[in-house]
């Protein structure tokens, strides 16, 4: 099955293992001894990150890396991005209602 993004990202614990290793790989032992679950689990969690994209296993000798692939983020960010537009436009027509009140009231006022 195909996995996206978006299911990568909706559950908390891969979002930290995004997180952990975004700057530097880690082993997939020093990964799972952070959490308080099973290296099963883990290593569940890790395989729908693999098959979203976002992490990609290398193996060093015995030891197995997880590297973040972050660019497939991509997604999310541009889907995200038509949803600030909309509310951007909307609070900036509010902020100018709302400035024309006050205006109109100061004018009144007077």
């Amino acid at each position: 099955m195909r996995r996206d993004v978006f299911q990568a990202i909706a559950d908390p614990t891969r979002r930290e293992i995004i997180n952990m290793i975004a700057f530097k790989s880690m082993n997939v032992n020093s990964v799972s001894e952070n959490f308080d679950v099973s290296r099963a689990a883990v290593y569940k969690h890790l395989k729908i990150l693999t098959e979203c994209g976002l992490v990609k296993i290398k193996q060093k000798g015995r030891e197995r890396y997880c590297e973040a692939k972050l660019e497939k983020l991509i997604e999310v960010s541009s889907w995200v991005e038509q949803y600030r537009k909309l509310w951007t436009g909307r609070l900036d027509s509010l902020d100018n209602y709302l400035t024309d009140l006050q205006i109109k009231a100061k004018q009144d006022g007077k």
